[in-house]
Parts: structure tokens; C-alpha cells; sequence
């Protein structure tokens, strides 16, 4: 009987392993601009606004104008011709009540908040997501990690560094901009080998969009978060992608270390976190 059930309903794949949580080490480092702390005494963790509160912010059109207009100063591709247009419209027929958010939506509006002074992305391409960050904190340190130049995105090119420095030049983006050029599973343990003791105030991950790949990368820059500072996770509903999804619940929604907010709604999604302790 197993095997004509076997027959009929066909090999079902297994589950896949359940997504493992790194280490964190204990910091005291923080984003000044989110937390609260007295140094002594502390009974609550510092972290003040929590990630829901932000997100209602975000879903604001201010944040979707601006992207719009952010995405007019850059060089364009079909991509950010693309979402232009989408801007455009969603702005026209719902207006304040579209309740938008993607990549360069939530960026803005937490660099906007946090005022980053360290931001490290994972994914970089033409910097679009680096300049969304750049427009807000001008002076913030950027560390940034790719595999540029050639590597392609949904079929256009991936110029390299030079374009991301002349877009970053475009949004007044004035701090320091360290690039990290190859496959993130190596560079980005080389770089925390070499400056174990650095945390940064914003994170985006946006590079590998394999499953194992994205749980490396978060596990790799999930502890060198401050308390109060936020991880930015793209592309939660993206169809090629539906286990991104997954794995941003295991590994950081369901994590008490987190308050979190995410949009599955419209696009492909976007997910951010900021870190209690």
C-alpha cells in the first residue's frame, strides 16, 4: 500500500533544516538616536522604538516621493526606469493611502532615524540602496561588498565601483567608503577576522538569494549590529526567491533579540529589524 501511495503522490521533498542563530557576543555599543540608557539601573533594554512604530512611518508616501525622486538623480537602467514609473503611479491612484515600502523606501527613512555613522550592504550593485542611505546621512562611513564588475542582475550589467562612486558623489555622500570586491561568504569573514571589534549602526543584506547563502550572510552580520541599530532584508516575496521569507522569520522575526517589521504585500518585499539587546 506505501508504495502505490508512493506512486500516486510522488517523492515529497524533506523540509529544509531548520535555520541555525549565530552567536552574539556581548556589546555594549549603541545607536544613541533609538535607545535610552542610564548607565546603571537599567531595568528595561535600551532600545526605545520599537520596529512596528517605525514601519507606520515608513508606509508614509513622503518616503515613496522621495525614493521617486532619489531614483531621477541616478544613472538609469530598465530597472530604475522600471520602478519609476510604478512610483508614478501607485503615487497617483492611492496617493498617502498606497502604503508602499521596499529597499530604498525603508533606508531611507531609518538612516533618516538611526543617523547611521557606520553602514555595511551586502549586494551593492549600481548603488542604489547606498544612496538611499547616503541622501540622509551624508557622513557615515560606508563599507561595502559585492562582486563587481560583470557579475549581472536580472540580466543587466553590474558596472562597478566607479559608477557607485559617482552616484554616491550625485547624493552628497561625503564619509569614507571602504569596497570589498568578491564572493561575501569570504570577504565579509576576511574583513571581521581583521576588525573583530567593530559594530555598525545599519546592515543590508541583499546579495546571495540562495537560502544558504542568506543564512550565511545574516549570520555573519547579525552580531555586529549595535543595540538599536537595524538590519535591512530585501526581497522576502520575490517569486524566485519564496524561502526568503522563511528564513527571516527563523533567524531574526522570532528572535527576542529583535523587534521587527516586514511588507509581503506588493513588489518583492522588504524586512528590517532593529536589535533589543
Amino acid at each position: 500500500m506505501a508504495s502505490v501511495l508512493k506512486k500516486i503522490l510522488g517523492e515529497r521533498p524533506a523540509a529544509p533544516a531548520a535555520c541555525p542563530r549565530p552567536e552574539y557576543p556581548d556589546t555594549s555599543e549603541m545607536v544613541e538616536a533609538l535607545c535610552y540608557s542610564r548607565g546603571q539601573n537599567d531595568w528595561y533594554p535600551p532600545l526605545l522604538l520599537p520596529a512596528p512604530a517605525l514601519g507606520r512611518r515608513i508606509g508614509d508616501s513622503r518616503y515613496v516621493r522621495e525614493a521617486l525622486n532619489l531614483s531621477r538623480r541616478l544613472e538609469p537602467d530598465d530597472y530604475v526606469t522600471y520602478l519609476q514609473s510604478y512610483y508614478a503611479e501607485g503615487l497617483e491612484r492611492f496617493g498617502d493611502a498606497w502604503g508602499y515600502a521596499d529597499i530604498v523606501t525603508v533606508l531611507l527613512a531609518l538612516a533618516e532615524t538611526l543617523r547611521p555613522e557606520r553602514y555595511l550592504e551586502i549586494g551593492v550593485r549600481r548603488g542604489r540602496s547606498a544612496c538611499a542611505v547616503a541622501v540622509k546621512a551624508p557622513a557615515c562611513r560606508f563599507h561595502l561588498f559585492d562582486m563587481w564588475p560583470g557579475k549581472q542582475y536580472a540580466g543587466m550589467d553590474n558596472p562597478g565601483r566607479a559608477l557607485v562612486d559617482a552616484e554616491l558623489d550625485k547624493c552628497g555622500h561625503t564619509g569614507p567608503r571602504d569596497y570589498h570586491q568578491g564572493n561575501s561568504h569570504q570577504t565579509l569573514k576576511a574583513f571581521f577576522r581583521d576588525n573583530d571589534a567593530l559594530r555598525f549602526d545599519l546592515i543590508t543584506v541583499d546579495g546571495d538569494h540562495s537560502r544558504e547563502g542568506a543564512i550565511e550572510d545574516l549570520a555573519d552580520v547579525l552580531p555586529r549590529l549595535k543595540i538599536g541599530g537595524a538590519v535591512v532584508f530585501d526581497d522576502i516575496c520575490h517569486p524566485n526567491h519564496p524561502y526568503l521569507l522563511d528564513v527571516w522569520q527563523e533567524m531574526v522575526a522570532t528572535d527576542p533579540r529583535f523587534t521587527s517589521w516586514s511588507n509581503s504585500h506588493v513588489g518583492y518585499g522588504v524586512a528590517f529589524a532593529l536589535r533589543r539587546w
